[in-house]
């Protein structure tokens, strides 16, 4: 049986599905949107701590790729298209006033991530968009006048267009009715997490953090930079969560155990060393232990002095080469064994989906089967924490949007 057909039917209901739809709609389009739970936009409501990280200050398009692990160069065309200024003119001109913080990323004026809901639902519902809940599609066939699509609960409806922007997913098996259709899919694993370390011994100093530090995996290339936190686990914050991302099928095939170095100090080891000699040159009496350097707090800098197993009465001027060749390592390759992750189910990012090669980046149109567009994270395409994520479902929404509706 065929119910309410549509020009355009978006399959799932978060960042990508909405604005695909709002900018379907922009012509006149009639736009279903079918979203397989109860709830709308999820992830925008709990992002950036419920504050929502809309975008990331970045200007040109060849700057902004350099922050997606999937998809890099391959999306410089769909940013020139659509960028960093067109989400913010876009949302501020409808009455959304956004904010840029010390460390790029871009948030409503409000702190509130419901300003963007209320704003992305109000476009839907002055656009006549219909949505449907608990709408779990689990088939999309083409037929000569469009496609057909299959619902969980026994029903079917047809469309000329169809937009996929169902998110990405943890299990392989959620693609299945996307490899269906003849569609390469590239086996899902999580990006954007924590390290856990079980016999870390900076645990008791959870909630320490340095503003500047390195992480990096020996024997990779992997390593990536900025705020680093000890937690009761092991370790987290911008430099750990960006190396999981760009690490990520690397860290999926160890089975999340490998070993690391952190470098607490963010310099390289010969600045180290010199800052150290100058102290011992120029305040040869001070103790080492009670005298921290490169911003390291106290308590961290104490704990790695003990590490490096040098007495809390113990001056420059009386510091042994070789204990500060202990100590120098302590500071830039404290090294740790990871064992495991921690993944924030609410802000989880996967690895993985539908390969980019399917798809032509112009217009996020499946090239097998035109007609069919993907939009976000359905696709092979994520970026490091920070906004990106955000970027990418706006830009490939609104093309994909865009296209479908103008090609009716």
């Amino acid at each position: 049986m065929s119910h309410g057909n549509a020009d355009v039917i978006v399959i799932g209901g978060g960042a990508a599905g909405f604005f695909a739809a709002i900018h379907a709609a922009e012509n006149g389009a009639k736009v279903l949107i079918l979203e397989k739970t109860t709830k709308l936009l999820s992830k925008v409501k709990v992002s950036g701590g419920g504050r929502c990280n809309v975008t990331h200050d970045c200007d040109y398009p060849s700057q902004l790729v350099k922050f997606y692990p999937r998809g890099e160069k391959t999306l410089k065309k769909a940013f020139s298209k659509f960028d960093v200024n067109d989400t913010r003119r876009w949302f501020e001109e409808r009455g959304v006033k956004l904010k840029t913080e010390s460390d790029g990323r871009v948030f409503p004026v409000t702190d509130n991530s419901q300003t963007i809901i209320d704003c992305l639902m109000k476009e839907v519902d002055s656009k006549g968009i219909e949505i449907r809940m608990k709408s779990e599609v689990t088939r999309v066939e083409p037929t000569p006048a469009g496609f057909k699509l299959e619902l969980k609960k026994g029903e079917s409806i047809s469309a000329d267009k169809v937009i996929v922007t169902v998110g990405g997913s943890p299990k392989s098996e959620s693609y299945q009715w996307l490899r269906d259709l003849g569609l390469k899919i590239v086996e899902p694993v999580p990006s954007l997490f924590t390290f856990n370390v079980p016999d870390s011994d900076m645990k008791d100093l959870k909630g320490l953090s340095v503003e500047t530090g390195i992480v990096s995996i020996p024997g990779t290339k992997w390593k990536d930079d900025g705020p680093i936190l000890i937690t009761h686990w092991g370790f987290s914050a911008p430099a750990v969560i960006k190396l999981s991302a760009w690490a990520a099928v690397d860290l999926h095939s160890r089975n999340y155990r490998f070993p690391i170095h952190i470098n607490w100090t963010g310099q390289s080891e010969a600045s180290v060393r010199e800052t150290l000699q100058e102290m011992r040159k120029n305040h040869p009496t001070k103790q080492v232990g009670s005298n921290p350097q490169f911003d390291i707090s106290k308590r961290l800098w104490e704990r790695l002095c003990r590490k490096a197993e040098i007495v809390e009465t113990l001056r420059y001027a009386d510091l042994p080469g070789k204990t500060m060749n202990r100590f120098i390592e302590m500071l830039v390759r404290c090294d740790y064994q990871v064992d495991g992750k921690t993944t924030f189910k609410e802000e989880f990012v996967t690895a993985g989906g539908v390969d980019l090669n399917e798809v032509n980046l112009s217009t996020y149109e499946s090239k097998k089967h035109l007609g069919i567009f993907f939009a976000g994270e359905v696709l092979n395409a994520d970026g490091v924490t920070g906004g990106y994520n955000f970027q990418h479902a706006w830009t490939s929404g609104y093309l994909a949007g865009l296209i479908a509706g103008n090609s009716l």
